[in-house]
């Protein structure tokens, strides 16, 4: 039988406010265990929360770069459920009315050597505290609290069911992760919590319309570990179904170090929750004034600077989209393309994408970490466009410049001094290493005059060498036909 993947991810992302949702205590990550927790996060009787304004600005600017509804008057609500690091006894939330509704967000998806643009809608992103954490070692058997985590602000993004396959789920994953990262709302860091998906996942044979029972693999905080876990529910999903057995629906956890999804709890309902309008919250009134100010005080959006690339520098849809992946890397492209000249857009979108890209992969680091700032690999794709070395030589230029510590704009000039290796474009000198090679290889020059057009290759390769790579190509094969037509 063949089977269809059905994914959904609920993402939890971690609002860049300095204190928290309902109260004005402190966020910042590493401090020693309960901290950074006051009276209400501790829920001592009498406390009342206060909505904090940064993390309802942070959702709307949100709802506007996805194209959402940003929902006028929206409530908060109590989810009751009892666990040790949830003091309240309940975590407050959004139900059944979010702060935004719908929207979308875009990607590039890359499957069989072809890219294409994909986009999975969203069905709502909730405003709601996070719950405190459970710390199970070093503590002689016993497990410990830390509230400094309860009361976080968090803004749940959920999708709807749109992706097919794990890929396709990172993808969208490191779409959103970009994005959010992009406006400033969060800081991505998966290691320390600040972004984690749940996944939803389910399988049903090809055709069948209605959805397969689905399973929710929690607290997935790297984008391996995500499309590993989802894909081990796959397998798993399957072979149960093919064996006779069913799929029951629950919470599942993803071990990464056995790589398979265990059990953590059956999976609720909303009824579970005993959802109910918090009584201590008003109504969270947005009005057109304030998300007008909140939209004049928006970057540009990736999708933006994306048609504005296509547009003005003549990039294609593909390489607009892979350069607006990350506003790190959409900021590099530009400062570089502006800094080598326009038309030069594509020979820098090119090295953006290829020997930058594969550089910092290698190196294990972000492309705001590279040693080699914009212009002055500007400065080096000059010299590639002017004729003062080859592509070729310029990668041999590139590298050294890596290696090589400092700020100088003139870093490519430099090596390329020191190294000799400035492309010979004189005709004259030229002419005389293409005498040399024509004397030297009569055989090939008389296979060229017979019909042999592989002959030709053979002569600009012995003039190359005779050149030590200095020759400039396109003026090199010009002269040489000129030579052996006469």
């Amino acid at each position: 039988m063949q089977w269809e993947v059905v994914i959904g991810l609920e993402t939890h992302t971690q609002l860049t406010t300095a204190s928290k949702i309902f109260s004005g205590a402190a966020i910042d990550f590493g401090a020693a265990p309960n901290t950074q927790a006051c009276a209400f996060d501790l829920a001592l009787p009498g406390v009342l929360p206060v909505l904090n304004r940064g993390a309802v600005e942070r959702a709307i600017q949100f709802g506007l770069a996805v194209g959402a509804t940003i929902t006028t008057e929206s409530i908060f609500a109590r989810k009751n459920y009892f666990y040790p690091d949830l003091p309240k006894g309940y975590q407050i939330s959004q139900f059944e009315i979010p702060v935004v509704q719908g929207g979308k967000v875009a990607f590039v998806f890359e499957r069989d050597g072809k890219a294409e643009l994909r986009s999975v809608q969203l069905t709502r992103a909730h405003l709601e505290e996070d719950a405190g954490k459970s710390l199970h070692e070093d503590y002689q058997g016993m497990t410990g609290i830390d509230l400094n985590r309860a009361g976080t602000p968090l803004l749940e993004i959920v999708t709807e069911p749109d992706m097919r396959s794990a890929a396709e789920a990172v993808a969208y994953a490191k779409a959103l992760h970009s994005l959010v990262t992009w406006l400033g709302i969060c800081d991505g860091n998966m290691q320390e919590g600040s972004f984690r998906c749940d996944a939803n996942v389910s399988v049903r044979p090809v055709g069948q319309a209605a959805y397969g029972t689905r399973c929710e693999v929690k607290n997935l905080n790297s984008f391996r570990f995500l499309e590993e876990a989802i894909n081990h529910e796959v397998r798993r999903q399957i072979e149960l179904i093919e064996d006779g057995g069913r799929v029951v629906q629950e919470t599942r956890l993803y071990d990464p170090d056995k790589r398979e999804t265990r059990p953590m709890r059956s999976k609720e309902d909303s009824q579970d929750y005993r959802y109910f309008p918090d009584p201590d919250l008003p109504p969270l009134v947005i009005g057109a004034d304030w998300i007008a100010r909140v939209q004049a005080a928006m970057p540009e959006l990736p999708d933006t600077m994306r048609q504005r690339f296509a547009d003005e520098l003549g990039l294609s849809d593909y390489d607009a989209a892979v350069l607006t992946q990350s506003k790190a890397t959409a900021v590099y492209f530009e400062t570089l393309a502006k800094a080598a000249g326009t038309q030069q857009a594509k020979l820098a979108a090119n090295w953006v994408m290829g020997d930058l890209a594969s550089t910092l992969n290698r190196s294990g680091i972000e492309i705001g970490e590279a040693p080699v700032s914009a212009v002055q690999l500007a400065l080096l794709l000059t010299r590639i466009a002017d004729g003062t070395i080859s592509n070729k030589l310029a990668k041999e230029v590139f590298g050294a410049m890596w290696e090589t510590p400092g700020a100088s704009p003139t870093l490519a000039d430099d090596i390329i001094d020191a190294k000799g290796l400035r492309q010979i474009s004189d005709s004259g000198a030229l002419e005389t290493i293409i005498d040399e090679v024509l004397a030297a290889n009569q055989k090939s020059v008389e296979e060229f005059r017979s019909g042999k057009e592989k002959a030709f290759n053979a002569l600009i390769g012995q003039a190359m060498k005779a050149s030590k790579g200095k020759a400039n190509p396109a003026q090199l094969t010009e002269l040489l036909k000129k030579k052996l037509a006469a």
